[in-house]
């Protein structure tokens, strides 16, 4: 009964938490011009316009030290693509991926408690409920995948950016995002799977 009832509200919650619409901007190209310093080292990447608006993939939560909560949106290319299982992925797919420092909300755990209480949950039942409750917190960093099968071919076709309150990561940092996803090479680099 326990796990109904954290399922349920788990389920309402993150279903609220992570609405989002159909965007407007598909392609790293649509929006204005961004300067070139906002660019990601070695693949030239710029935030693309509109990426919040973009569907959910997925999400994932990532355990000590890091404790974040990762939103995965894709735009319609990307979409299309997990729904109709085509990989390689065509180009102009792009995927996002949000982090978030993953916090305890007291708002959230007053109201799973009083909820809890009221159906007669035992005190230990209800404090292992709200041991597990958390939520997005601050920002961390964001980061893209998109897809140019001719431009980033020495990286499987996938050219990678992050950034960090809209800055860049440095060079150093962008030196690894290949090497990450080499292991996925089965399923075209990619390692999130859709969530329907």
């Amino acid at each position: 009964m326990l796990h109904a009832i954290a399922s349920a509200l788990c389920g309402l919650c993150i279903g609220a938490a992570l609405y989002v619409t159909e965007s407007t901007a598909q392609s790293a190209n649509e929006g204005p011009p961004q300067a070139e310093s906002n660019a990601s080292p070695i693949y030239g990447i710029t935030i693309p316009a509109g990426y919040r608006d973009w569907r959910v993939i997925s999400l994932a939560q990532v355990g000590p030290p890091l404790n974040d909560l990762r939103v995965k949106l894709g735009n319609d290319i990307a979409i299309q693509a997990y729904r109709d299982g085509t990989r390689p992925f065509p180009d102009g797919t792009i995927i996002a991926r949000l982090a978030y420092k993953q916090v305890a909300s007291d708002e959230n755990n007053r109201i799973f408690r009083a909820a809890a209480e009221q159906r007669g949950l035992p005190a230990e039942q209800i404090e292992k409920l709200l041991a597990a409750s958390s939520v997005a917190g601050p920002p961390m960093n964001v980061q893209f995948m998109i897809k140019d099968s001719r431009k980033y071919a020495s990286t499987g076709g996938w050219g990678y950016a992050e950034f960090t309150n809209g800055k860049p990561s440095d060079e150093a940092e962008h030196e690894t995002c290949f090497g990450c996803h080499a292991p996925g090479k089965g399923h075209d680099f990619v390692f999130t799977r859709y969530a329907p």
